[in-house]
């Protein structure tokens, strides 16, 4: 880039351990942001704003009224127009920063999948929102020898962890199995204060920095654990993990996750009385049609980007591959049958 279009970035370049150097890095990287709710659009909106070259955006859901008290990306015109919050985000992203590349994909990140959406990344960042995907995450970023932060945060307190696989523990190191359904609080049981989201998003975001522009000196090689409402901050040191536990990821190259042999098709997500059905099908739904069929039985609604529909007290919003959000219930089985009744099997 020129002098001129480096302009942008001035006050960040001034900054001595980056650099002109370190933010050419920038430019020519390439991250996978998997998950744009709220540590997403945190980490996509520094992103964009640092001249991180190229980023995938991925995120399954849609916006809702209630997302906008934390996802810092969208507001209520977001909410109107019926867009995935991965379209969304995309959209706020190039109007920040019309220099970079960003591709949203919309699509719910599995096993099937995950090894085609992070390949091609220098880096993946963790803005999701449960365990099962980041244990997906961990086992890819292990196999193909990718760099990865975790994430996480509950109520007013979050952590996060830097993990570069064969040179840190991963996160099965740390937490080898992921706690049983109704053991660990969630964001409908705990809540969620957007500080704390800020905070922990913000300290991945700097990681993110740091790894991509080659200051691996300056990286983080603790646990972080924060807590904004009572005002502690711990590190917990891990590095002495590596290859001190019986890891089947890292130590054994076993990988469960990524293999399908744990993790399941069918998702209650979170804080929302609501469940994911994962149905891919081998080509697109056809909207119009489908808003023909259903439009007796209620209110239809259908864009490019999804079809939403109401009925019998449940509302189900529809995305072009075949994956159903069904609102209205957590019952899992439940919702399959109301997939296989509304949208076919």
């Amino acid at each position: 880039m020129s002098a001129e279009s480096l302009e942008r970035y001035s006050r960040q370049i001034r900054f001595p351990q980056l650099g002109e150097d370190g933010q050419r890095a920038l430019l020519n990287s390439r991250v996978t942001l998997c998950g744009c709710g709220a540590l997403g659009t945190v980490l996509a909106n520094h992103l964009a704003r640092a001249g991180v070259g190229k980023i995938r955006v991925i995120d399954r859901d849609f916006i809702e009224t209630h997302n906008l008290q934390r996802q810092i990306l969208f507001d209520e015109q977001d909410v109107a127009d019926n867009l995935p919050k991965a379209e969304a985000a995309a959209r706020k992203m190039r109007a920040i920063n019309s220099t970079i590349e960003v591709e949203p994909v919309v699509t719910d990140l599995d096993h099937t999948n995950i090894l085609d959406l992070v390949g091609d990344a220098d880096l993946i960042l963790d803005g999701t929102d449960n365990f099962e995907t980041r244990y997906l995450i961990n086992d890819a970023a292990v196999k193909l020898g990718k760099p990865w932060v975790y994430g996480g945060v509950i109520g007013s307190e979050g952590q996060t962890m830097t993990i570069i696989p064969g040179k840190t523990p991963c996160l099965r190191c740390l937490i080898e199995d992921a706690p049983p359904p109704g053991m660990t609080p969630t964001c409908e049981t705990a809540g969620v204060l957007g500080p704390a989201v800020a905070v922990i998003a913000s300290f991945e975001a700097i990681e993110a920095i740091k790894l991509l522009s080659g200051k691996l000196e300056a990286l983080n090689d603790h646990l972080i654990m924060v807590d904004v409402w009572d005002w502690s901050f711990r590190q917990l040191k891990v590095a002495n993990l590596l290859g001190k536990v019986d890891c089947p990821c890292c130590k054994h190259r076993k990988f469960e996750w990524l293999e399908g042999e744990l993790g399941s098709h069918t998702t209650t997500l979170c804080g929302r009385n609501a469940v994911q059905v994962a149905a891919r099908r081998p080509e697109p739904l056809d909207f119009p049609e489908m808003a023909r069929r259903l439009g007796s039985l209620g209110d239809v609604r259908h864009n490019a980007f999804m079809l939403r529909f109401s009925t019998e007290g449940y509302e189900f919003t529809v995305f072009p591959d075949g994956r159903a959000i069904i609102k209205g219930t957590n019952d899992i089985a439940r919702a399959r049958t109301l997939y296989a009744q509304f949208v076919g099997s």
